[in-house]
């Protein structure tokens, strides 16, 4: 029965080209989690009456469940409905510097197993696939899940991928340029392969599960080791034509300043990056650190790192003052390990970029836009690999 309920819902998936409402009422359900009726209309632009009916099909089906939703307060609970988590699972996978990390969950949005994955640092593509694969061979046996259930693997990398599946020059994983993602997975994994570099995937996790649910226009600001950025306009994450669309951390601001590594000069990860923080922390203190132990150590009172992240936080503004005149966004979302610092970094960001950007405080009704810490600071890149697949975003060749 679920195997014949996830053939039901894999085919229901990739009804592109159909586009029939019975198709775009499951697609909605699958990128949303727990939706109402309501909801479900105004997503997809069908009648309300069309919508009833179709969830009365699919419940007779099995393909989909009512749950209880519970609003902040007193009151009744409300009914919506979901995907039957027995109808099929989805795998996210992370790639990154000296780790691979693999979140498996199922269709009605359950995280079921979060792993990582140690690597070493030069680690190929030959040994990613296999450990991988042993990964999560183990997971499925492990939860007693069948694998034909799975729908898809997505991907989250820490580099562009072009839409032939070529992950490009300049990815953070040595060795990968030029990799084709789908050609190196999918004759293992047997599975549809979904890819899309790592901020891009934050903005998924945040705007499915985080602080930008129901925000359908917002820039997300990964601020870490590196810093990556994403597009999300009209509810849809913006790839551009070679995949790097929002990949703020390159923006050119000293012509003459240092060479970064993707061969240019003067860019903003350079002036501001996690990596440059720490350089400087460590000459200071003389001690090794990582980006989370300089974090906490600001956050106890360390009045040096507090200022080394004040700094950072106000050239990083001056960035986003670029993007907010370009893009002019509702909401800014926080992500990556610095944002774990909250105010010490969002509030010398917050005045640079009003002090740069176009359009000031004063010229709108309302502090916009609203700048917000991400709900995922810790597994946003490999949250959002799971929404590629029940988004069907990023589907590689």
């Amino acid at each position: 029965m679920a195997n014949m309920i996830s053939d039901d819902l894999r085919g229901l998936l990739s009804e592109r080209h159909v586009d029939s409402p019975v198709a775009r009422v499951v697609r909605a359900l699958s990128g949303h989690g727990a939706v109402s009726a309501a909801q479900i209309a105004r997503t997809t632009g069908l009648a309300r009456s069309t919508v009833s009916t179709i969830l009365s099909d699919l419940r007779r089906s099995s393909l989909i469940v009512e749950v209880e939703t519970r609003s902040p307060g007193v009151g009744r609970p409300a009914i919506a409905h979901s995907l039957n988590p027995e109808a099929g699972t989805c795998l996210g996978v992370l790639l990154a510097r000296n780790e691979a990390r693999v979140v498996l969950a199922d269709v009605a949005h359950n995280v079921i197993a979060d792993i990582a994955i140690p690597l070493e640092r030069d680690y190929r593509p030959e040994k990613a696939t296999r450990v991988i694969k042993q990964a999560i061979d183990n997971i499925y046996k492990e939860h007693s899940l069948p694998f034909s259930g799975l729908l898809g693997v997505g991907f989250a990398v820490s580099g562009a991928i072009a839409a032939n599946g070529r992950i490009l020059r300049g990815a953070s994983i040595p060795g990968w340029s030029g990799v084709d993602l789908r050609a190196t997975f999918e004759p293992v994994l047997e599975k549809p392969i979904f890819g899309d570099k790592e901020s891009n995937c934050a903005a998924l996790a945040e705007m499915m599960w985080g602080a930008a649910v129901g925000v359908e226009d917002f820039f997300l600001f990964k601020h870490d080791l590196t810093i990556g950025g994403a597009i999300v306009a009209n509810g849809r994450v913006l790839s551009g034509y070679a995949g790097t669309a929002g990949e703020v951390g390159h923006i050119m601001l000293n012509a003459h300043g240092d060479l970064c590594s993707c061969g240019n000069r003067g860019c903003l990860e350079l002036e501001c990056g996690g990596a440059q923080l720490i350089n400087v922390a460590e000459r200071r203190s003389g001690l090794s650190l990582t980006l989370s132990s300089l974090v906490q150590e600001a956050l106890a009172g360390d009045i040096g790192l507090r200022r080394l992240i004040e700094d950072a936080g106000d050239v990083a503004g001056r960035g986003l003052a670029s993007v907010g005149t370009l893009l002019n966004p509702r909401m800014i979302v926080i992500s990556g390990a610095l944002a774990a610092a909250g105010d010490i970094l969002l509030a010398p960001m917050r005045a640079s970029y009003s002090k740069y950007t176009l359009v000031k405080p004063a010229d709108v009704d309302g502090d916009l836009p609203i700048f917000v810490v991400g709900k995922f600071l810790d597994n946003d890149n490999c949250l959002g690999a799971v929404g590629l697949v029940l988004r069907h975003h990023g589907r590689l060749g």
